[in-house]
């Protein structure tokens, strides 16, 4: 893993979208066969527009023990950190400045798995919440498109072992998936960790 971050940086109006190499590609295995064993993997029931439906692949929350989380209609109460997760936590605290209590792992089994649009905008994240997400295994593409205007937009290629940083106003104006590929791909681990404020008793 790295030492010094070097993070590339993208130009788009009213978001912070960063972008480095976490690791290199025998490490991302590496890191990908633990997280694969450790994680008690799920199929989430997610509601959209009034039903519940399965979700496009397997999930698990993780985090401290106040740290409930809801998301797509549906509140997940979470499960304990593995030893993986809470490395990789402590690291982004010593790296990244970034004190996380959560973090939303998902796993893409193949092309069919997907992400559809949306923001991570939920109120327990807060005005301008940092999202620090870890990809491991097979390369995914990622877009972001502005809420409002269609012409801003991104699209990344997300490799084994990298690290995207979203930050500042990003969620507020974009939205961003993780979208179907007819192509063979290997299967891929995404690890979004975030600080969730939490609920008022």
């Amino acid at each position: 893993m790295t030492a010094r971050i070097e993070w590339r940086s993208f130009d788009l109006p009213g978001a912070d979208v960063r972008l480095t190499q976490f690791c290199d590609e025998g490490e991302a295995a590496r890191w990908f066969a633990r997280l694969h064993a450790g994680i008690p993997w799920e199929r989430h029931r997610l509601r959209l527009f009034g039903r519940e439906i399965d979700s496009p692949r397997l999930s698990c929350w993780i985090g401290d023990s106040d740290a409930a989380y809801a998301y797509s209609g549906t509140r997940f109460a979470p499960r304990a950190w593995t030893p993986a997760l809470d490395e990789l936590k402590k690291w982004l605290f010593a790296h990244c400045g970034e004190r996380c209590n959560g973090v939303l792992a998902n796993l893409y089994r193949d092309g069919r798995d997907s992400m559809g649009w949306h923001s991570d905008d939920e109120p327990e994240l807060g005005a301008e919440p940092v999202i620090l997400s870890f990809s491991f295994g097979g390369v995914r593409r990622f877009r972001l498109r502005h809420r409002c205007d269609p012409r801003l937009r991104l699209e990344l290629d997300l490799p084994s072992g990298s690290l995207l940083r979203l930050a500042g106003g990003t969620q507020r104006h974009y939205r961003h998936d993780l979208p179907k590929t007819a192509r063979a791909v290997a299967a891929r681990i995404n690890l979004t960790f975030r600080r969730v404020r939490a609920a008022r008793r």
